[in-house]
């Protein structure tokens, strides 16, 4: 299966992500078998046209203004400007420029991030259900991933459950809000908890324990809910965003790292990620994408739209006898599978042209992810299909 000397963290990595990786190759058999009839729900693709204005940003800033327009960049001066405005609107702090490194998306990102950090005995702990990626990038970089449970009726941070997972080996800890895939936003006084359950295990430790926010969705939050970042409430938080998810243009890589202006040995982690950037691949973002930041940053999808319609998707899965997780923020919904086997009842979907992806995949079995980037005709379509595949079902319970 794997050539010979593959290493065995290598190996490891490529083991634990093989759900996601044997439905993606089913999804591109369906996507072209299909056609442009299928009702996709799977991945969180665009299923319309880009935002107004995104392609107008894109195309002026093509133009060249120098000769080093497009030159080799790291993290370019305007780029950060406009983010060190954003933060202190989102954080209430003053973030200094060198604090910001410019990447390709949040994946890129992470991967920056855990290349900096881990070593042979390093843990990293995170909560499950979990992005997909997560354990298969710590586990590449050679690290030992930590999956902790979050609470099972309101998908909330176990900050005991947290607490009792940290050894001396670990590096950080992962947190992801709103959550991919429970749409769960982390309140103000979990975060408080958790950050001192990790100032005191720093403490009893002797080094910093690092806290990653991957905040990619915190734009994204319903019914008045509102996005508290872990550092507002820990000095050590290493921050993570992507412009994917509100622009909806996955495919164009922008995000950063930004590190809290009250980090402690800040100076010696600013030189490592730097130093991670450049043996990662170059690892910063285009220069295409960084000249056009200051007019992509005043885009944004509809957010109430996107409330509409996960309102009328929930309402239409419960109609058809689903039990469904409505979510706080991101734009995932998760209704249960109506049998235990959620990939043989995705598949049972996608024969019929609708597209989800089995909650196996993130570690929620039993469920399936549906995302609400897919457009209102998709979901008329796609609901009846739902009722009339759940219909054949013999329940598991």
């Amino acid at each position: 299966m794997f050539p010979l000397g593959t290493p065995t963290h290598v190996q490891n990595a490529h083991k634990c992500i093989i759900p996601i990786f044997d439905f993606l190759k089913r999804y591109e058999s369906w996507v072209v078998g299909a056609g442009a009839g299928f009702c996709d729900f799977a991945l969180g693709n665009p299923q319309s046209m880009p935002l107004e204005g995104f392609v107008s940003a894109l195309r002026e800033s093509a133009t060249p203004k120098d000769p080093s327009w497009y030159a080799y960049k790291t993290s370019e001066a305007k780029a950060r400007d406009v983010l060190c405005a954003s933060l202190k609107q989102i954080t209430g702090f003053d973030y200094p420029p060198e604090n910001i490194f410019m990447t390709n998306g949040a994946t890129g990102a992470h991967l920056v991030i855990m290349n900096a950090l881990i070593g042979p005995d390093t843990e990293v702990i995170f909560n499950s259900p979990p992005w997909f990626f997560y354990e298969g990038m710590i586990l590449l970089s050679g690290g030992k991933p930590v999956a902790v449970n979050t609470m099972p009726e309101t998908f909330d941070l176990d900050v005991e459950a947290i607490k009792c997972a940290i050894t001396s080996n670990t590096r950080f800890i992962i947190v992801n809000s709103p959550n991919n895939p429970t749409g769960k936003v982390y309140s103000a006084e979990a975060l408080t908890r958790l950050a001192r359950v990790l100032e005191q295990a720093s403490k009893n430790i002797g080094h910093p324990i690092y806290l990653v926010s991957d905040e990619v969705y915190r734009a994204i939050v319903y019914d008045g809910a509102k996005f508290h970042s872990p550092a507002e409430f820990y000095k050590n938080t290493i921050m993570v965003y992507s412009y994917g998810k509100t622009l909806l243009t996955p495919g164009q890589r922008l995000g950063y790292i930004a590190l809290s202006p009250q980090m402690e040995e800040v100076e010696e982690l600013r030189t490592i990620l730097f130093s991670s950037q450049i043996l990662s691949g170059w690892a910063m973002a285009s220069a295409l994408m960084q000249h056009s930041l200051a007019d992509l940053q005043k885009l944004s999808l509809n957010v109430g739209e996107l409330q509409q319609r996960r309102d009328r998707f929930v309402k239409g899965l419960r109609e058809c006898g689903y039990d469904v997780h409505a979510p706080e923020g991101a734009f995932y919904v998760i209704p249960k599978s109506p049998i235990e086997d959620d990939v043989e009842f995705s598949n049972l979907l996608a024969e019929k042209g609708v597209l989800c992806l089995p909650g196996s995949v993130v570690k929620m079995n039993g469920y399936l992810r549906a995302s609400l980037t897919a457009s209102d005709d998709m979901i008329d379509r796609a609901l009846p299909i739902f009722a009339a595949v759940r219909g054949r079902m013999k329940p598991s319970c």
